[in-house]
């Protein structure tokens, strides 16, 4: 047991996508996970959707891994560990819903105990190797979750009403979105999301957007800034010349603001070498006086 300063390593996303049927979670994911890797061949899906990850296929050849019922928490993990075993870097679990309500998901589990409140005990362990398993993949793992379906008339601005689809509450169990690095809510058919729950600063009680790879680069430079911070420092320090300086404030151009005084100072250090190394030249004069 030690006491250390705070420091944030490289670390691996994990991203909910909830959102009613419809709404687009599954593009979203898609899109958030070539943002991260840059490599549909890194990509996998488990697809508990009956196969609907295969009617993106055209985005690119990212793999998919059928997932059939029974939902068991068991399964999952099986599923995961296959995904990172073949090397994956983005895993995405479309969706969790299953393991909580699908066939052979855990509120069927319970029911088949005989739905006492007791028979949680049972549960809940089996249920949370489940979460622990997606905290601890040495995948980045990206999960939708469908949420319950409300309707609501709504006038437009030409004064007509209309019939508008909403998410409510998520169909898993409470609390799952505590544990993700970033949770997005699709709140419409038009793909429109917000984060909900929000560790990286990067879209809290920001106006609701359409989730893009562009999404998914800003969460992997986020990921990667602690890392990138250590190995900035350390050229920085050990650059000599002011053109190494420009070419590393380039290189590290995701994280400026975090090295630019140290960028400064490093500047200042060589420039001071460098006035106080003034070439010399021994000018010999020879006399020749015969006097």
């Amino acid at each position: 047991m030690n006491l250390q300063i705070a420091k944030r390593e490289q670390v691996k996303l994990r991203i909910g996508l909830s959102g009613a049927s419809g709404f687009g979670k599954t593009y979203s994911a898609l899109l958030l996970a070539y943002g991260i890797t840059n490599d549909w061949n890194k990509i996998a899906i488990i697809d508990t959707e009956n196969n609907s990850a295969n009617l993106y296929a055209h985005m690119g050849r990212f793999n998919v891994l059928q997932l059939n019922d029974p939902y068991t928490p068991e399964r999952y993990i099986e599923a995961l560990n296959m995904c990172e075993k073949a090397k994956m870097e983005v895993v995405i679990i479309d969706s969790i819903s299953h393991e909580w309500v699908g066939s052979g998901g855990c509120l069927q589990i319970h029911e088949q105990l005989g739905g006492r409140f007791q028979d949680w005990a049972k549960i809940t362990p089996r249920h949370q190797a489940m979460v622990d398993a997606i905290l601890k993949s040495t995948c980045h793992v990206l999960t939708t979750t469908r949420r319950k379906i409300d309707y609501s008339l709504d006038v437009n601005s030409n004064g007509k009403t209309k019939v508008v689809k909403h998410g409510t509450k998520e169909i898993t169990r409470d609390g799952f979105e505590y544990e993700l690095t970033v949770n997005f809510e699709l709140i419409n058919d038009n793909h429109m999301a917000v984060a909900s729950k929000d560790r990286t600063g990067l879209f809290a009680n920001k106006p609701e957007f359409v989730i893009s790879a562009v999404v998914g680069r800003k969460l992997k430079e986020w990921c990667d800034l602690g890392f990138r911070k250590e190995d900035a420092i350390k050229e920085i320090e050990a650059c000599e010349t002011l053109e190494g300086l420009r070419h590393l404030y380039q290189k590290y151009a995701s994280i400026k603001t975090e090295i630019h005084d140290l960028i400064l100072e490093r500047k200042a250090e060589i420039e001071h070498v460098v006035r106080q190394v003034v070439p010399s030249t021994s000018i010999v004069n020879v006399s020749k006086n015969n006097k």
